[in-house]
C-alpha cells in the first residue's frame, strides 16, 4: 500500500505497524470497509484490485465498485490488470450484480488506455465529488434537524 500512495504522490507515511494495524482493521473487521483480490506470483504480490459492494444500482440491484486497481511497476503489461478486472467481473455476476463501476484520475492516461483496451467507454454524465480535509468536519456541522 505504500507502494501505492507514492504512485499517487505521498510523500510521508506513518510507522509501518499503524498501516497493518489499519489495513488489518480495514479489511478483517466484522464489517471489513473493503475486500482485495491480490495478484500473486510465488510469495511476491504483484498488483491488487479493492473493491466494494454498493447498493442500490440499477433498481435494487447492487454493483461492485472498484475502488483502487494497481500493478506493479516491474509487472506491468504481463496481463495482470486484466486478470484482476476478469475475476472482479465473475465475482460480479456471482454476486448478483447488475454491473461495475470505477473511477480513474483525469490526468492518468495509461489507465484511460487500458480501460479502452478493454473496450469500456467512459461515461460522460458523471461528476465526481469529494470531501477531505475541512470540509469533513464543516459538512458534519450542518445538521438542520435534530437527530
Amino acid at each position: 500500500m505504500i507502494e501505492v500512495e507514492r504512485f499517487y504522490g505521498t510523500e510521508e507515511f506513518p510507522p509501518r505497524q499503524d498501516w497493518e494495524r489499519d489495513i488489518k482493521a480495514a479489511l478483517f473487521d466484522p464489517f471489513p470497509a473493503a475486500r482485495v483480490l491480490l495478484a500473486m506470483e510465488a510469495a511476491e504480490a504483484l498488483g491488487l484490485a479493492s473493491y466494494n459492494f454498493l447498493w442500490p444500482a440499477a433498481g435494487v440491484s447492487r454493483s461492485l465498485f472498484l475502488k483502487e486497481l494497481y500493478v506493479r511497476d516491474p509487472h506491468r503489461r504481463r496481463g495482470i490488470g486484466i486478470d484482476l478486472m476478469s475475476r472482479l467481473h465473475t465475482i460480479a455476476i456471482d454476486s448478483g450484480c447488475s454491473r461495475v463501476e470505477w473511477q480513474t484520475d483525469a490526468l492518468n492516461i495509461e489507465a484511460q488506455m487500458f480501460y479502452k483496451k478493454l473496450g469500456v467507454a467512459p461515461m460522460a454524465d458523471k461528476i465526481t465529488y469529494r470531501s477531505n480535509g475541512a470540509d469533513l468536519g464543516r459538512i458534519s456541522q450542518l445538521r438542520q434537524h435534530a437527530e
